[in-house]
């Protein structure tokens, strides 16, 4: 049975891109055919072997050890603060902590480590799916780096991109998620599904894009010279990590109160008025996506309304509801909807692209404005097929 919904679940998602593909006559069938393969192998070593899965619990181990590090300096500053007994402060807990991984990210980017393995991944990648030298070196760097920051290692190549490129790496970006928030991630959700999801949206992204957006890469474009700007000191950059991490933080606490209030308020106005909630009510749309994805018939509802809630508000808002909920889903479901809701697809997100983008070109900006929905339906896909292969283990 498993292997009929890991059917639906790919038929679903070409399906879907091929009605809005810009291009049908030249759908990239070998490229998606070399990175499905290679998402199976990826997905069944981390999660078909014994070898894989001692390595994701290693990989959450290492990110709780991180957090357990990152509350030294967070008790020192808010240590004061009284928090009841067995009781826990999400802002503290959860993100102060980005402050001391986005502080680890940029010296490993300083040193050229994160470089390195980037460039290098990007490299194989591109071997292994033809997808062109910019477009896998940025598939990579964008599950490291994080929005806005990985657009400026390409700025000058920006304006330079046509439509159909332009679309590729924005993609891209929306289905990843940066380095700097995997370890709040598994305070919400299991490590091994954040870690599994992370590789999996780099190729399902691209995946995607063959459907939606397929052209082939010219040769001379393809050489890829990342820009770096003036070289500063290493405690003018360390300090330039930690405040921007403070910022990624206080950003990520505000829009919370802000959503989480406004579906607080959605729902008991819902049910005051038609005597169901607004989650609830949303989850019924997107029933027939978490059926097709192979969620168990009784949690389909469930899973439905977490990922109408991602694309609403955004991820960090459908770990918090999933955590509460985690107890009453099956395996399964909780496994599909973890890797699910570990991108950056929602509608927030296409502002903060377009954005990024517009910074450095405005003619690019406008473009990215003109496929915006395009691209959060894509980026949406991809997050549908990592989830869809993930349920295939369980």
């Amino acid at each position: 049975m498993n292997f009929v919904f890991l059917l639906t679940g790919m038929a679903l998602v070409f399906v879907v891109g091929w009605l809005i593909s810009s291009d049908r006559k030249h759908i990239r069938y070998m490229s998606m055919l070399r990175l499905f393969i290679l998402q199976a192998v990826i997905s069944f070593l981390c999660l078909h072997t014994t070898g894989g899965i001692n390595a994701l619990k290693g990989i959450s181990a290492f990110f709780s050890w991180l957090m357990s590090q990152a509350a030294g300096g967070v008790d020192f500053v808010f240590g004061g603060l009284m928090i009841k007994p067995g009781g826990s402060v999400f802002f503290l807990t959860v993100l102060m902590p980005i402050v001391f991984i986005s502080a680890l990210v940029g010296i490993l980017n300083y040193i050229k480590v994160l470089p390195f393995i980037i460039k290098w991944t990007g490299w194989a990648l591109n071997k292994v799916s033809g997808m062109g030298e910019l477009e896998s070196y940025f598939a990579v760097s964008t599950a490291v780096l994080g929005q806005p920051e990985v657009f400026l290692t390409i700025k000058d190549q920006i304006s330079k991109l046509n439509e159909q490129r332009l679309y590729t790496i924005c993609a891209s970006a929306m289905s990843a998620v940066s380095a700097a928030m995997l370890a709040s991630y598994m305070k919400m959700v299991p490590g091994k599904f954040v870690v599994v999801a992370v590789f999996l949206n780099i190729l399902s992204s691209l995946i995607v894009s063959c459907i939606v957006n397929p052209y082939e890469p010219v040769a001379e474009d393809e050489t890829v010279e990342v820009q770096e700007g003036e070289k500063e000191s290493f405690f003018q950059m360390l300090g330039g990590y930690i405040t921007d991490g403070f910022s990624l933080a206080i950003t990520v606490g505000a829009m919370l109160i802000g959503f989480i209030s406004l579906v607080t308020f959605l729902n008991n106005s819902f049910i005051a008025v038609i005597h169901i909630s607004f989650t609830e009510l949303i989850g019924y749309v997107f029933a027939p996506v978490a059926f097709l994805m192979g969620v168990p018939a009784h949690d389909i509802v469930k899973v439905g309304s977490l990922m109408a809630t991602k694309l609403i508000t955004n991820e960090f808002v459908a770990m918090g509801s999933l955590h509460e909920m985690a107890a009453q889903l099956s395996a399964k479901s909780h496994a599909i909807i973890s890797a699910y809701l570990v991108s950056f697809a929602n509608f927030g997100t296409i502002g903060i692209i377009t954005g990024s983008i517009k910074s450095i070109s405005s003619q690019q900006g406008a473009y990215v404005a003109k496929f915006s929905m395009k691209l959060l339906l894509g980026a949406t896909l991809a997050s549908v097929l990592t989830g869809t292969i993930v349920g295939f283990y369980f």
